[in-house]
């Protein structure tokens, strides 16, 4: 049998592809691939510092507690921005966008609501907030200004327009900005920012897209775009803190902002603009804006690579290979560990080439390969277990098969080998014709009886039962796994199979069984032979062939009228100097096919040596 028997693995691959759709299905491939890749973008997002030409202006809780003073409660009256807007102009800043709404008027103080709109007029770098609605009465897109950047589509699509808000406190060519819809994947998350927003057949840039066409950036021809964060903030300063600067003789902060994109956001966690990704859960809903315009500006934004079913196929594919090769689990199991870290460290790598590789669901089918496989190279290493230790305990002791099945030194897949081994062949003399008074059922009884103590002998002293033939028996040492000192093991063994005869005719005499007139030869040679299993793909069977088989078949023939026990001058050398049996000479025996006669010496105990006991 072939050691690179593979493992049927048709089971586990179609387990594999079940589990796969379901997830897919479920969406939960889409979650692993997010959440291992919102964790390594938080990792990343520590490298990386915003610009310093991107400021926000927080409606932080500070500026909340200060203008509360002398403006009342939140929302504040829109007097506050142009207080704000109109000495700010003259530090000529780049652009100065709100990521707060002014589409409803203020009817308490409408005289605060002019005052921002005439301070709008005399400036043009101003962007101003809209937002879309699921419902509510929808504005006709065509009869919306220009100054809002919408554009008519190439191809309508079949989505119908929603209710948009927009700045109408203002006059309509101050109603430049962009949507601020916060955009979300399925799960919640915001991990993209939408440039276009789709209105049927027109579209409508978002803040971020909007501002970075008027800073003379061109945009990538896609509708969102992936963000690549960073930890912090852009620089920030309290709302409270400029306007009180922009009211000062000499103001400090206010100069600092030439030539930057300005953005006015709320910050403070009582005004509700919080927004869960990657960075957190409560992130400030402004830092969306900002980043966008900070990837568009530089062109950093994530691109998508498509890496989840091919890197899956190829990892899963690799471990079935591996698994129909039958190599270890727990090897496998580390390889694909190191093949883990390895993908990791490649989509953490791959960030700061600006790319993002959703590799969490490839990974996670990766390790239910695995333990799929593993489940199954278990239940096959279980049914091999069972099925060597039922072969084996056949030839050998059953307790001594299952130690070394555990221990992993004997498998059933194991190649015919050369080997040294010491053959014995013990044939029962004088039976045939002591058994014809006997009916066919009582011999065979009594052989079996004869035979299981016999057996017995053989498997204490270490040896492995070859085969019956009629009322012979056939054995051998030092094969399936090596034996030291198995000649003198196997000469022990023949001494003592001669002690159990004895024992076994006294026992049949004193049950007046009969059948005790017979008695035994016992050949042995060592020498080298080619061991394995031998026979068809339906039957096969553990033995030794070779020359050194059919000479020890030869010596037994020669002990009759001779000794119960004769080895050849090859098995008294094997068993050494040291050997606790002396050997007695009676002989030599002519071989067909070889030259020089074989020695044969019968083994005794020496006078001093204990009495053969049973083999631990």
């Amino acid at each position: 049998m072939s050691s690179a028997k593979r493992a049927p693995l048709r089971l586990p691959l179609l387990v594999l592809v079940a589990i796969a759709a379901l997830l897919w299905l479920a969406g939960g491939l889409d979650r692993a691939d997010r959440a291992l890749g919102d964790r390594l973008l938080l990792q990343h997002s520590h490298t990386r510092s915003p610009p310093d030409d991107i400021v926000l202006v927080a409606i932080d809780q500070k500026s909340l507690e200060v203008l509360n003073l002398d403006f009342g409660a939140w929302p504040w009256p829109r007097a506050i921005y142009a207080e704000l807007l109109d000495p700010l102009a003259r530090f000529k800043p780049r652009a100065v966008a709100f990521d707060i709404l002014f589409n409803e008027a203020d009817t308490v103080q409408p005289d605060s609501d002019i005052a921002l709109r005439n301070v709008a007029k005399s400036q043009a770098n101003l962007f101003f907030a809209s937002m879309t609605l699921v419902d509510g009465n929808a504005t006709p897109i065509d009869q919306l200004p220009a100054s809002m950047g919408i554009e008519r589509k190439a191809i309508a699509s079949d989505r119908a327009p929603p209710t948009l808000l927009v700045p109408r406190i203002l006059d309509e060519q101050n109603w430049r900005g962009g949507l601020i819809d916060f955009d979300r994947d399925s799960d919640g998350i915001g991990r993209q920012y939408r440039l276009w927003t789709d209105l049927g057949r027109w579209r409508m840039p978002g803040m971020a897209a909007s501002l970075a066409r008027f800073v003379g950036t061109p945009l990538p021809d896609q509708d969102r775009i992936r963000l690549n964060w960073f930890r912090q903030a852009p620089r920030t300063i309290a709302f409270s803190d400029l306007l009180n600067d922009l009211g000062q003789k000499n103001p400090v902060i206010a100069p600092t902002l030439a030539g930057a994109v300005v953005v006015v956001g709320a910050t403070a966690p009582g005004l509700n603009d919080m927004r869960p990704t990657p960075l957190g859960a409560q992130t400030v809903g402004v830092l969306a804006i900002t980043t966008a315009l900070a990837n568009l500006r530089a062109g950093d934004w994530l691109r998508d690579v498509p890496a989840r079913w091919p890197l899956a196929m190829a990892m899963s594919g690799l471990l079935a290979a591996a698994f129909r090769r039958r190599r270890s689990p727990v090897k496998i199991g580390a390889v694909l560990g190191v093949a883990t870290i390895a993908v990791l460290a490649t989509a953490y790598f791959a960030l700061r080439l600006e790319y993002w590789l959703p590799v969490g669901a490839a990974l996670l089918l990766a390790w239910i390969a695995f333990g799929l496989f593993t489940i199954q190279a278990q239940w096959l290493d279980r049914r091999e277990r069972e099925a060597t230790v039922g072969i084996f305990g056949r030839f050998l002791d059953p307790r001594v098969v299952q130690s070394l099945v555990d221990a992993g030194e004997l498998s059933r897949d194991s190649k015919p080998q050369a080997r040294e081994i010491t053959k014995l062949l013990y044939d029962i003399r004088r039976f045939t014709t002591q058994s014809e008074t006997r009916t066919p059922e009582q011999v065979v009884e009594l052989l079996n009886r004869y035979f299981t103590r016999q057996v017995e002998v053989i498997f204490r002293h270490g040896g492995t039962l070859d085969k019956f033939i009629g009322d012979a028996v056939m054995a051998f040492w030092n094969a399936p796994t090596p034996s030291e000192g198995h000649a003198e093991k196997a000469v022990a063994a023949a001494i003592e199979m001669t002690q159990a005869l004895d024992d076994f005719k006294r026992e049949l005499q004193a049950g007046n069984e009969g059948l005790g007139d017979f008695d035994v030869g016992i050949g042995l040679h060592t020498g080298p032979a080619v061991v394995g299993f031998l026979g068809s793909d339906t039957r096969m069977e553990y033995t030794a062939i070779g020359d050194t088989v059919n000479l020890g078949s030869r010596i037994e023939g020669a002990t009759k009228g001779v000794a119960r026990v004769l080895v050849s001058g090859a098995t008294r050398s094997a068993c050494g100097p040291g050997s606790r049996f002396h050997f007695v000479h009676r002989g030599q025996f002519h071989v067909k096919g070889r030259e020089q006669p074989v020695e044969l010496y019968e083994p005794l105990l020496h006078p001093e040596s204990p009495p053969v006991e049973p083999a631990t």
